[in-house]
């Protein structure tokens, strides 16, 4: 089994992210298509084994009336007539584009996985579901694996839609164990924090006796590879420490 550790965006120059890591997962493009000059220059910059997991830009998940919208480096006026045709997996001719856009920023990167996350307000109701399967229908992939992260699916909804489509169930591993793999057997864990009344703390530190756990968690998976991502106020400590605690 071989395991990847490192954090969803860089918490530190990319120099010294590189040095310590061998993974990360890129954020910016969540919020903002960069320019292929610029994704050319990070592939440069990174080392020849290191990997780069994207997360798939909001168009492709998220409707204009997400605040992540402020973000995305367009005029209001912009993004006003993206309105009920982007995000939510619509199958439409903008969320389709989009997400051509993003699989040329996977492949000049040599990216192995793109993260595809979708906000809490995407319900598991008949509509949003119809949508995710034409999306999922009609999409190339180009030999990348796509995670997908849910927000308060069922477990058996959550996991048809990844067996029906061959998608990695994307998981809090602390919260939610991880439903499906893929036929390459991969797991992928975003590590966000502590849960309290229902809210995820980012300001939470992983003890020792947690990342433990976790060292259990993922040696009693039968996958061939595992992405461990830490997303919060201290992922960078968590991330070393948890290399550390794997050995690695």
């Amino acid at each position: 089994m071989e395991v990847y550790i490192g954090c969803c965006g860089f918490p530190m120059s990319m120099e010294k992210y590189f040095k310590e890591f061998s993974v990360v997962e890129l954020q910016s493009t969540f919020y903002k298509i960069p320019s292929l000059d610029l994704v050319k220059k990070w592939r440069e910059k990174a080392p020849k084994d290191f990997e780069f997991s994207v997360k798939a830009f909001q168009g492709i998940t998220h409707p204009t009336s997400s605040p992540t919208w402020k973000r995305a480096g367009m005029e209001r006026s912009e993004i006003e007539k993206l309105k009920d045709k982007v995000g939510f997996l619509r199958p439409t001719k903008e969320v389709m584009e989009f997400w051509n856009k993003n699989l040329e920023i996977c492949k000049l990167l040599g990216s192995k996985i793109c993260l595809i996350q979708l906000p809490p307000s995407f319900k598991e109701e008949e509509e949003n579901l119809k949508n995710a399967k034409e999306f999922f229908k009609r999409i190339e992939r180009n030999g990348i694996s796509i995670c997908l992260e849910l927000r308060g699916w069922s477990e058996r909804g959550f996991k048809e839609i990844c067996k029906e489509f061959d998608l990695i169930s994307c998981v809090d591993p602390f919260a939610s164990k991880p439903l499906w793999f893929s036929k390459k057997k991969i797991a992928y864990f975003r590590m966000h924090g502590s849960y309290e009344k229902g809210r995820i703390n980012y300001k939470h530190k992983y003890e020792k006796k947690e990342l433990l756990e976790l060292k259990s968690i993922i040696e009693s998976l039968n996958v061939k590879k595992v992405y461990c991502l830490f997303n919060n106020v201290w992922m960078k400590d968590s991330a070393i420490s948890f290399k550390k605690v794997m050995g690695l």
